[in-house]
């Protein structure tokens, strides 16, 4: 038996995914084409065509299928130790190929592609962000972090130095540039402490005998 039309479906979904991966990590995003994957994958083009609209739809679905590493948060109750495990999986992901080339080439195509920067924010950044803002509420809730801090301002803050460094200055992303984020972060993240005001007049300097 050769399986389903359903089977047989998602096998050739499944390949051409593949192919789209060793491809883009073989010759670049650049270079990448539609009729490529297609050649390799033993695939028509209109195949291809009536399940992604595009070489950037295309790339968005294979790296969402990666058996990679689950970017979910523990909840040990301590926020930091919490979000350094997570971030540091997110920093793991993308130091190794071929997502990290192929995601820093996804987003440039979501700049100048409407449907793929929608596709991008709905269905990795946004929650991604999503489970970022529930921990941070979590913490709040249970005195961790300030009341009122703003947390889908906190969840930038994190994640802002993390895409400077991975788009703008190209450096390698490591766990000790992670750390150092979270240690100046929470450092103004962290309840204050309590400290009652008085109106009380300060007492006179004494004055020396004359």
């Amino acid at each position: 038996m050769t399986g389903t039309p359903h089977r047989r479906g998602a096998d050739r979904t499944e390949s051409i995914m593949r192919t789209t991966l060793e491809l883009g990590q073989e010759i670049g995003y650049a270079r990448l084409s539609i009729e490529a994957v297609a050649a390799r994958a033993g695939a028509s083009k209109q195949t291809i065509y009536r399940r992604w609209s595009s070489k950037g739809a295309l790339l968005l679905d294979s790296l969402l299928s990666m058996n990679g590493p689950r970017l979910d948060y523990p909840d040990t109750g301590d926020i930091v130790a919490d979000l350094r495990t997570q971030i540091h999986a997110a920093v793991d992901l993308l130091a190794r190929p071929p997502f990290a080339p192929l995601f820093k080439a996804l987003i440039g195509e979501a700049q100048h592609d409407p449907q793929v920067a929608a596709a991008l924010n709905e269905r990795f950044i946004t929650p991604q962000a999503d489970k970022t803002v529930t921990r941070l509420k979590t913490a709040r809730d249970q005195g961790q972090l300030s009341p009122a801090f703003d947390l889908d301002l906190a969840m930038a803050i994190l994640s802002g130095p993390l895409y400077f460094q991975l788009l703008i200055t190209q450096e390698q992303l490591t766990h000790e540039y992670v750390d150092r984020i979270l240690d100046a972060l929470f450092a103004g993240m962290g309840p204050r402490p309590h400290t009652p005001t008085s109106h009380a007049r300060p007492p006179s300097p004494s004055v020396p005998p004359a």
